[in-house]
């Protein structure tokens, strides 16, 4: 159930929307035409994992390399030993 002070803000919220239509002298017919209304498209599947080690942790290859394939690397081991695949 909806709280006060969310129930006040929703109420702000679609008075806000109803002035910038009526400044703007937007329809629905408009806002549905323009795609407003339709379902925002899915997220991006997640990237593939590429590195993987024993404890099954496990690494994108995107981004800051992970910890425990950081301390792996600076104790020696080579970033490939852990590539999938």
């Amino acid at each position: 159930m909806a709280t006060k002070a969310s129930e006040n803000e929703r109420a702000d919220a679609i008075r806000w929307i109803q002035a910038q239509m009526a400044d703007y002298g937007l329809t629905m017919e408009e806002l549905k035409a323009a795609g407003c209304f339709d379902p925002p498209p899915p997220p991006p599947p997640p990237p593939p994992v590429c590195y993987r080690n024993a404890q099954g942790m496990s690494w994108d290859g995107q981004g800051e390399m992970p910890d425990w394939l950081r301390r792996a690397v600076n104790a020696g081991q080579s970033v490939e030993f852990f590539r999938i695949g």
